[in-house]
């Protein structure tokens, strides 16, 4: 009965598409599909190898801008690790309590430990690639009260 119970207690996702993402928001899942895949950082990590015992600092950093989409609009996604495998082009993928980092004025969609990153069967739709939302560059504005 412990289980039924526990499963009634998840939420559902609540999908959302490309165009309603917002600078500086959290907690996104949706479905995209992979449009391009650049590496923008690949090396070793300082102090590889050294100290006792293969611990985090024998990990290599790989990270790469993946541009993803759906049939709203597109944004850049950065891929860390092991993401960056799953985010081939011409992927469909299932990102899970995504979040969107400002990166020089401009949003990029990202997944940390809290979030997932699923392969999954390709999508029926095409990519709006003339909606890029990694584009559109934003600028911080304090409001005087």
């Amino acid at each position: 009965m412990a289980t039924a119970a526990a499963a009634a207690a998840k939420r559902k996702p609540v999908f959302i598409k490309v165009d309603q993402l917002k600078p500086v928001t959290s907690g996104h899942t949706l479905v995209a599909k992979v449009l391009s895949s650049k590496t923008v950082l690949q090396k070793a990590r300082a102090g590889a190898g050294a100290g006792p015992g293969p611990g985090p600092a024998a990990k290599p950093t790989k990270i790469a801008e993946c541009l993803i989409g759906d049939e709203t609009g597109c944004v850049l996604f950065t891929a860390r690790n092991e993401q960056v495998d799953m985010l081939k082009p011409g992927n469909t993928v299932i990102i899970r309590n995504a979040k969107i980092d400002m990166f020089k004025g401009s949003m990029r969609l990202a997944v940390d430990k809290w979030g997932r990153v699923e392969v999954t069967e390709a999508a029926s739709f095409d990519v709006k690639e003339d909606n890029n939302l990694s584009l559109v560059e934003y600028e911080l504005v304090n409001v005087e009260e």
